[in-house]
């Protein structure tokens, strides 16, 4: 596929820049939140709102990746013969939001504004979402795009698609709502099988699907190896067949396996 790029307006270049300073932002106050200067550290705020869909402290090792992932992408979209494409047109000023919620998002959470936190993080996953919906409908240029623009942010989605759903049940946690009875326990096996289903539906038609699986399994096996009540390791497991079943299904019946891997 032959990359179009029109000549980059005043705006492409305000637009690139925006996505890589934010993204370095984003970055810097990671480190800042994470090391506990600026307020508690996540990890200890989320211990402090333990549910049945909590995952272990391990499994946030995943931000290290994914925030490598977006700089590249960051680097990659400001490139001189990136800056005047539609597709960045189309998805930069929704990075630059996504960047600026996850910045917005870590400082109210380091601080125990836990209802804050959750309304940004929804914000946040509306924001990463459209960029993977929009990458989805096109395939990707060559295979350097499906690397360094589709896979960091098809990382960020399968995660985030599991961070929305412990940012909501520690928000419940935080306002008084029962943790760990059995309506709890049922709550996050609801929840946990309507996300499954979403999951499933997204490596069907998504982009960098591979990328994606990776993200959202290992946030399944972090809920799901943290000890949570019987029920929820049952569900978090089956999620996790149900989501690499999608993954085989939809390899097997691509014409180019690697481009439905990713991108």
């Amino acid at each position: 596929m032959t990359v179009t790029s029109q000549r980059p307006t005043v705006i492409d270049r305000v637009r690139s820049y925006a996505v890589i300073v934010l993204a370095i932002v984003q970055v810097a106050v990671a480190g800042l939140v994470g090391s506990g200067v600026t307020g508690a550290s996540i990890g200890a705020v989320a211990i402090s709102y333990p549910t049945p869909l909590l995952p272990a402290s391990w499994a946030f090792a995943i931000w290290l990746p994914i925030y490598a992932g977006l700089l590249v992408h960051a680097i990659y979209q400001l490139l001189p013969a990136q800056r005047g494409r539609e597709i960045h047109r189309r998805t930069g000023w929704w990075m630059v939001l996504a960047a600026v919620c996850n910045t917005v998002w870590m400082l109210a959470f380091g601080a125990r504004s836990v209802l804050l936190a959750e309304l940004v993080l929804i914000v946040l996953t509306v924001s990463v979402a459209v960029v993977f919906g929009r990458l989805s409908k096109e395939p990707a240029a060559d295979r350097t795009e499906r690397l360094f623009l589709r896979t960091p942010v098809a990382l960020y989605a399968g995660w985030v698609s599991v961070a929305i759903v412990v940012g909501t049940a520690a928000s419940g946690a935080a306002i008084g709502l029962p943790s760990d009875n059995a309506i709890a326990v049922v709550a996050a096996v609801v929840v946990l099988a309507a996300v499954t289903v979403i999951m499933a539906w997204v490596v069907l038609s998504g982009t960098a699907v591979v990328a994606y699986a990776i993200a959202a399994i290992w946030g399944l096996i972090g809920i799901s190896l943290n000890e949570p009540p019987a029920a929820v390791v049952v569900t978090g497991a089956a999620a996790i067949v149900v989501v690499l079943v999608a993954i085989a299904r939809r390899i097997s019946a691509a014409g180019n396996p690697p481009r439905a891997a990713w991108g």
